[in-house]
């Protein structure tokens, strides 16, 4: 019998060997919510060739009070009391977003008598009864033979170890302080030929901000400090937020892939391949170590090709202000429509400030190495001019480098467009323009503003970087680690979508693994549209 498991712990729900339909279900973010009178029905085959006897049924709820049905072929089955469990990397505790405390995980093992389970299509029906006023909260349902208990939770647990491209929401505090403030994406992707779930992280960036966490066993949070390049120190957690299989999730990161060594005395010998990707939001990172749960340690520090000596911009350069995905201001004029998002459309719109001083803040969709700008006058009152001002380029928005200064500027007519030039090679996310005083007057305005970076340049990049290190073994004696780079891109996404009407949106990857699967999957989801349209 093919492992038969639905967990629902991650959105698409991971799905083998069943389609699902629900009926007055929530889909929340780490279970399946079943109000009084709803229920799931879990569609599963049997292969005909086989004998069929016992079998066990595990439902994995959170919360443990909730009543429930269970029903497989119309006949109810008799289980066992819920047991409390804790976490894990499988089922009970498979990597849900935002993840459940661990005492709040329950499982129910029903006996499915001999004769009971037959050849080809079976049905497995879990309902809340009708008028229950607690909700029924679906973390997993699997189904095994029951000569092989946890054959099911263990082709989940290997399937979730695949999933090894793993993003958080994330949040920063100030000792002391009360309330935390949100925080760039964390997304971390290790492979060092085996997909070992990290229970330590930590790494430097560039930049000397720091960084340590400890991770959930379900990978579900993280809790750990950050400390800032100037020093200032804050906690630092997250929640998850999407868990993928590489490499999906990875498109546009900046990740390395290493042919290692491993020291053995004074020899080096091939020790297979490293994929590393760590973008905490900020610059990019300079030494990783981690912990895996079964105790293996390493630490690498990587050594990026060192940029060229900085040289004021000459020859080409390209308007990246299309990749400008926001633009903040520290005071603007909505009412009249002189907004600061008018400063990337054109020349005869304009954003308008009531202060003879402000702030301009413009983040990019991807970093990028600015090396000049150009801001255009508006229409009116040149005395609204900005006349001294400052920019300045950030990887976080939150630390800042400066990189251009001006003071006396004059535009000398209405619509007139100046290029200032500067030194930099380093990509930021965040530029911003500080505007410390105008040519006289209370409010400060421009038409337009540009950001231009250099034509990329042929040869190694930041991201082409060797590493060494050392890695240990669990128990074992540490060793010498060092990994070349391979140069070339190595993710890629391919969408995914669909789901059919009244189906649990899933993914079927393991559903299907012959024709003969394919086809039935096929003709069983074609029959749950035509009954619901």
């Amino acid at each position: 019998m093919e492992p038969v498991f639905a967990d629902f712990s991650t959105r698409p729900a991971r799905l083998s060997n069943a389609v699902v339909g629900h009926h007055r279900c929530g889909v929340a973010s780490s279970h399946l919510a079943l109000g009084g009178g709803g229920h799931i029905k879990l569609d599963f085959a049997v292969d005909e060739r086989e004998k069929t006897a016992e079998a066990v049924v595990t439902v994995v709820t959170l919360g443990g009070d909730a009543p429930m049905d269970v029903r497989l072929n119309g006949e109810a089955l008799g289980g066992r009391p819920a047991v409390p469990t804790g976490g894990g990397d499988g089922p009970g505790g498979a990597g849900g977003r935002g993840g459940a405390r661990q005492e709040d995980v329950s499982r129910t093992v029903y006996t499915v008598p001999g004769g009971l389970l037959t050849p080809g299509d079976n049905i497995l029906e879990i309902r809340s009864p009708e008028g229950a006023d607690t909700l029924l909260r679906l973390r997993a349902v699997t189904v095994d033979p029951a000569r092989d208990g946890g054959r099911a939770e263990r082709a989940l647990a290997a399937r979730t170890a695949t999933r090894s491209v793993v993003a958080f929401t994330t949040e920063r505090r100030a000792p002391g302080a009360a309330v935390w403030q949100p925080a760039p994406r964390l997304l971390f992707h290790l492979d060092a030929g085996h997909r070992a779930v990290p229970a330590h992280l930590a790494w430097r960036g560039t930049d000397g901000s720091e960084a340590a966490i400890g991770l959930r066993a379900d990978l579900s949070g993280f809790q750990g400090h950050w400390r800032e390049a100037d020093g200032a120190l804050a906690e630092y957690r997250g929640a998850l937020a999407a868990r993928t299989a590489y490499p999906e999730g990875t498109a546009g990161a900046p990740l390395h892939l290493f042919a290692t060594e491993e020291a053995a005395g004074e020899r080096w010998s091939p020790s297979g391949e490293l994929k590393l990707l760590l973008d905490a939001g900020g610059a990019p990172v300079e030494r990783v170590s981690w912990t895996d749960r079964g105790g293996n340690t390493a630490s690498v520090a990587l050594s990026a090709t060192a940029p060229a000596a900085a040289a004021p911009a000459t020859g080409e350069l390209r308007d990246i202000t299309d990749t400008v995905t926001e633009v903040r201001a520290s005071e603007e004029f909505d009412a009249g429509g002189e907004i600061a998002d008018n400063l990337l459309h054109g020349h005869r719109t304009k954003w308008l400030a009531h202060e003879d001083s402000a702030e301009l803040e413009f983040v990019l969709k991807a970093p990028a190495a600015v090396t000049a700008y150009r801001l255009t006058s508006a229409n009116d009152a040149p005395y609204r001019d900005p006349r001294d001002w400052e920019l300045a380029g950030s990887y976080d928005g939150r630390t800042w480098v400066d990189l251009d200064s001006r003071e006396g500027e004059r535009f000398r007519r209405r619509h007139e467009t100046n290029e200032y030039r500067f030194a930099n090679t380093t990509p930021y996310t965040h530029y911003r323009l500080s505007v410390s005083r105008n040519a006289g007057g209370d409010e400060t305005q421009l038409a337009r503003v540009e950001l231009l970076a250099g034509e990329a340049v042929a040869g190694p990049t930041p991201d082409a970087a060797d590493f060494t290190g050392y890695r240990a073994p669990a128990g074992g004696e540490p060793v010498g680690y060092r990994g070349t780079t391979v140069p070339g891109p190595w993710s890629g996404e391919e969408p995914q979508d669909g789901r059919a009407e009244e189906l649990l949106a899933g993914d079927l990857g393991e559903t299907a693994r012959t024709l003969d699967d394919a086809a039935r999957l096929i003709g069983k989801l074609a029959a749950y549209m035509k009954n619901s349209g």
